[in-house]
Parts: C-alpha cells; sequence; structure tokens
C-alpha cells in the first residue's frame, strides 16, 4: 500500500519496529526522560516563547480541541472561529456543546481568509479565537501572523490547531502571537494515531490554571502538573510516545523543521496537465485539494485503492464527490509521488478520468 492520505501516514522503518517491540512499563525514570525530551523537542520546533509548557494527551487531536476549549473558554466568553471548512467547523460545533457563545467566521471552501474579512470582527468584543491553521478538508493556509496582529489588537486568547500545519508548513508560536498550539501523532510526526499535543504559552499556562473545567479525563491542569515529571494523570499511550521520541530525533538528524517543509512543489507540477483544478487559493503544503473536472472525485479514490493499491484521502459531506485530496506529509518520496501520478495518467488512458 501506499499511503497519501493526510492521517494516519506512512512511517520509516525504524518507527515501524519500534512498533512491533515489547511496550515498557512507564512509571518509571526512563520513561520520565523519554517525555521530558519530547516536550523540548515539541517546544523547540513550534518556536513556542521562553516559559512554555507542553503536554501529550492519549486522544485524537479533536480531543485536545475539546480539552482547549473546555478549559479556556466559559459561558462569559465571546469567541471567534474561522469556519471554512470540516476541521474548522468541529470547533463551532465543540463551542456549540459546551456552551460557548460564539461567532463563526464562514469562509466558502477553498477560499483563503483576508484582511477585509478578519476585520469586518474588529471592536466587536470577543475574548477568543479559534482557528485551524491548515483547513485539511480544503488544503486552505490560513496566515497566522495576519490573525496573530488582529487578535493582539483586540485582546484575544488565540488558539492554533496545526494539526496538518505543524512540521509542513512555517509557523512560529512565538512570533504570531499564539497562546495554545495542537497537533497530533499521526501527520508529519508520522507515527501511529493516538497522541495529540498541547502547547502553551506562558498566557496559555495562566489561562488553564485559572479555569475551573468539570472534567477528570481533560484537565489540563493536572497533564501540566504530571508533566513536569515526564509523566501523564492516566495510562498513555506508551508505544506511540516511544515512537514520537524516536521521530522527533530523526527531524534533528534531517536538519530540523525547515527539512520538512518543502514537500508539496514536486506532486502539484507532475499533475498539471491533467484534467484537474487545484481549491485552494492559499494552498498548505501538507496537502493538495485536487477538484476533477472531467470525474467524480470519489471514484478516482474508490479506482486507485482498489486497482493500484494507493490511498488517497477523499473527502464527505457536500464535498465527497468533488474533492479529494493528496497527502504530503510522512515517509512519501518524489518517486512515490511519480508513482500516483503515472496511476492517475494510466486513468485517463483508460478514459476513466
Amino acid at each position: 500500500m501506499l499511503n497519501f492520505t493526510v492521517g494516519p501516514v506512512m512511517s520509516s522503518e525504524r518507527i515501524r519496529n519500534i512498533g512491533s517491540e515489547q511496550v515498557p512499563y512507564f512509571r518509571t525514570s526512563e520513561f520520565s526522560e523519554i517525555m521530558l525530551e519530547n516536550e523540548q523537542f515539541i517546544l523547540k520546533y513550534s518556536k513556542a516563547p521562553l516559559g512554555s509548557k507542553a503536554v501529550f494527551m492519549t486522544c485524537s487531536s479533536t480531543g485536545s480541541m475539546e480539552a482547549v476549549v473546555m478549559n479556556c473558554f466559559c459561558e462569559h466568553d465571546k469567541v471567534l472561529v474561522i469556519d471554512g471548512g470540516s476541521f474548522g467547523h468541529r470547533f463551532v460545533e465543540l463551542c456549540r456543546i459546551h456552551n460557548i457563545p460564539h461567532i463563526a467566521l464562514k469562509l466558502d471552501h477553498g477560499k483563503k481568509l483576508t484582511r477585509e474579512r478578519l476585520y469586518e470582527y474588529d471592536g466587536q468584543g470577543f475574548t477568543g479565537l479559534l482557528v485551524n491553521v491548515d483547513e485539511t478538508s480544503t488544503a486552505v493556509l490560513y496566515d497566522t501572523m495576519m490573525i496573530g496582529e488582529f487578535c493582539k489588537k483586540n485582546n484575544l486568547f488565540y488558539v492554533c490547531d496545526c494539526v496538518s500545519a505543524f512540521l509542513a508548513d512555517p509557523f512560529n508560536m512565538d512570533e504570531c502571537g499564539a497562546d495554545i498550539m495542537i497537533t497530533g501523532s499521526q501527520k508529519v510526526l508520522a507515527c501511529p494515531p493516538g497522541i495529540s499535543i498541547i502547547v502553551f504559552s506562558p498566557k496559555g499556562l495562566e489561562k488553564v490554571e485559572q479555569s475551573n473545567v468539570k472534567t477528570m479525563y481533560f484537565d489540563l491542569k493536572e497533564a501540566l502538573k504530571n508533566q513536569e515529571r515526564g509523566q501523564t494523570p492516566f495510562t498513555p499511550a506508551v508505544g506511540i510516545l516511544i515512537q514520537i521520541n524516536e521521530r522527533l530525533k530523526e527531524i534533528e538528524k534531517q536538519g530540523g523543521v525547515d527539512s520538512e517543509v518543502e514537500r508539496a512543489k514536486d506532486f502539484r507540477k507532475r499533475i498539471e496537465k491533467l484534467p484537474f483544478e487545484l481549491v485552494s487559493e492559499s494552498p498548505a503544503n501538507a496537502v493538495t485539494s485536487v477538484h476533477p473536472t472531467t470525474a467524480t472525485a470519489y471514484d478516482i479514490f474508490l479506482k486507485l485503492k482498489d486497482e493500484y493499491d494507493i490511498w488517497v484521502c477523499p473527502n464527505g459531506g457536500d464535498m465527497k464527490n468533488s474533492i479529494f485530496r493528496v497527502g504530503h506529509i510522512g515517509a512519501i518520496t518524489h518517486e512515490d509521488n511519480k508513482t500516483l501520478v503515472d496511476a492517475l495518467i494510466d486513468l485517463q488512458k483508460r478514459g476513466i478520468i
């Protein structure tokens, strides 16, 4: 199988081998050292400000999104949510579930967030802003620096879901002024799903410390307290955390953050002559969102899966038949890109696209 989805993604042989090893007991100094090292790498790669902290949650990244909403906002807030696709809309749903007053800034699929649209909400009493930095359903990358300036001007608590953007697109938590960053194990970290990571700036730490959230598993104060000694409140996905440690060291050996940011150009150049349109006005590096002009997107997904053993990423809802996505994260090479494009060319020769 050749996997071009946006998570889980292809893993290196070393990461896969670790997954076959016996999982060790974790309430030990050895495991604590791994966890503390993981935290330092994550803070470095997210370019978090001095005094930041990170925690490792055993859940999907949606779990961390929910934990952040629960711990950082309440009924006295007024939150602006950038809603340009299914993942941005997930923040809208979480605010609704937890009774957080909110307004959705709606964007059409594939459209970037402009300064003009954002500043329509200037000076309207918002207290926080939630954004999925790489709207993975449409491959739109939002401008975190522009949003950060808006948040600073309006004194907003700024939450960046970087689940797909982290290590794929340039992101500087300190410079853009983000208070929270969220990512997950199954994206550029190229490990199995099951761990989500939350990074807190000093302002984010203060916000959590002041919260009075009614939850056991998603209490971020407890998660932060335990991470001080390299542990978690409850049993974590121990094996995945060890794989993450190895993967973070891989990235360091390969040149760090900058070596991971250039991935998408090769694929996009290869498909220029195919009957496809790129959907995004502001494309992210992690994924390319493709609109086939002569075939149904979901049919292409099925043909690639069933006849070529190649997985691309389908969309759901009203984008199911119009858009499919090709991921550029994980252990994917230019030769793998060629294999996928050769399959698409073959489908074209067969009259399917």
